[in-house]
């Protein structure tokens, strides 16, 4: 049930005012005229996989030159504004659901509804995602991906635990339930006592029973961090998706969900909030050994199962007070921007990758799914040949456990609001009013 990246460097600095730049008209060009593309992509492990595709798609059409400029992901949709304001914006950008509706609206995405593209290729429901609040379409699926648990099957092995015993867990905001005294058991401090053990020294932790992943969407969106406890928790992002108008910030439920969420901190059973935006990734952490526990999305699979000296296993969500277990399901696409001069060639370009002819190529990579459903079972086989079983992954999305990402005007305006108040409470700084608080600012945006 379904409980509703050729250019590499780009060094740029984030502004402030996001996706506030109104919208630019494009010149004409012909479809047979020569054409100089700009497309921004944001992960860097996909880049060798799109530089194919863009030499088989050059090949087939010599009069479109494309450069691919890798910009990361942290500061991707701020930089994406300077660059709008600036006039010096891409032809064609990787798109995230949440934020499309914010540039259609203020008229920075052409409506793609002219591609001549295969939309019945694409797994169940990713097409439907990217059609706007007017009825166009203004993103072509290029993958999914949704969130499991990645675990240390030494350090699982070492506290007594099995495959099967991860596999069953069940969480609550009150004690935390089976998956809380699992992550405490998993916690070790510098004496060898684990976090359920008398003598534990939370100020001394060697190894923490759960990863934190800083940022990334960390109030409002919550993939990789809160989002399969809270959406297990009888709350949902929205009074309906996609684009809602009265979000549930400020219900009981999140609010407990957070406070739980960061008393693993204060129990020693998560690291500090300060730790993780030190400068080093949850990645970086968990391959030095620091984390028994991640919960993360599907694209960061690769990554951790080729760390060098940790050998790394999949295990579902934990099952909420709803019975039922949740992760956020994300699709991304391709858009090409209203200030384009090429908005022919830049059409003709996201058609193609939008084709199995290019997500044909990214699966064999087995870095992400892509949309395409046949491409998709293509990736799930080179990340088997790869010695990697991603079954969790697919396992959650075909038994409907999953919330579909939040999809909203004023998404940017949202995570401004709420990424301080969570932040605050991670810190020890702020409540359940600072989340009131915030609650009630989001709401005033659509007043």
């Amino acid at each position: 049930m379904k409980i509703s990246r050729t250019r590499t460097a780009m060094a740029v600095v984030a502004v402030g005012s996001v996706l506030a730049v109104a919208g630019c008209s494009s010149a004409g060009d012909g479809a047979d005229e020569s054409a100089s593309l700009r497309y921004w992509l944001w992960d860097s492990n996909q880049l060798p996989a799109y530089e194919q595709c863009v030499e088989d798609f050059t090949a087939a059409n010599p009069e479109i030159t494309v450069e691919i400029e890798q910009v990361g992901w942290n500061d991707y949709f701020e930089t994406l504004t300077t660059s709008l304001v600036g006039g010096d914006a891409p032809d064609v950008i990787t798109n995230h659901a949440s934020f499309y509706p914010e540039l259609a609206t203020n008229g920075q995405l052409l409506p793609l509804d002219d591609v001549a593209v295969d939309l019945t290729s694409f797994r169940e429901g990713l097409a439907e995602r990217w059609i706007g609040q007017d009825g166009k379409r203004y993103g072509l699926p290029k993958d999914w991906d949704t969130v499991a648990t990645l675990y240390n099957v030494d350090y699982v092995t070492e506290a007594g635990y099995a495959a099967e015993d991860l596999a069953d867990l069940d969480w609550n905001p009150t004690d935390g339930g089976s998956w809380e005294q699992v992550i405490a058991h998993l916690t070790v401090d510098a004496n060898g006592v684990r976090g359920d053990e008398p003598g534990f020294d939370k100020s001394k932790v060697e190894v923490y029973g759960l990863g934190l992943k800083a940022k990334s969407g960390i109030g409002a969106f919550g993939q990789t961090q809160w989002s399969p406890y809270a959406l297990t928790n009888d709350w949902t992002y929205a009074d309906e998706n996609p684009f809602g108008t009265d979000f549930n910030y400020g219900e009981d439920e999140y609010i407990a969900t957070i406070e739980w969420w960061a008393g693993l901190i204060e129990k020693g059973y998560m690291p500090s909030y300060e730790s993780a935006i030190s400068g080093t990734s949850i990645q970086e952490a968990y391959g030095a050994g620091r984390y028994a526990l991640v919960t993360d999305g599907s694209w960061n699979a690769k990554a951790y199962f080729s760390m060098t000296g940790v050998t790394t296993a999949l295990a579902p969500l934990p099952i909420g007070p709803s019975g039922e277990r949740a992760g956020v399901l994300n699709g991304l696409a391709d858009s090409v921007l209203a200030s384009t001069e090429h908005p022919d060639a830049a059409e003709k370009f996201v058609g193609y990758l939008a084709t199995a002819d290019c997500q044909d190529i990214v699966a064999d990579a087995a870095v992400v799914f892509p949309a395409v459903a046949s491409s998709s079972e293509k990736a799930r086989a080179a990340f088997d040949a790869a010695g990697i079983d991603v079954s969790v992954y697919f396992d959650a999305v075909d038994a409907g456990a999953f919330v579909e990402a939040p999809i909203a005007d004023k998404w940017s305006s949202i995570l401004a609001i709420m990424e301080p108040a969570v932040e605050a409470v991670l810190l020890g700084q702020g409540d359940a009013d600072t989340l009131r608080a915030a609650a009630g600012e989001v709401d005033a945006l659509f007043d």
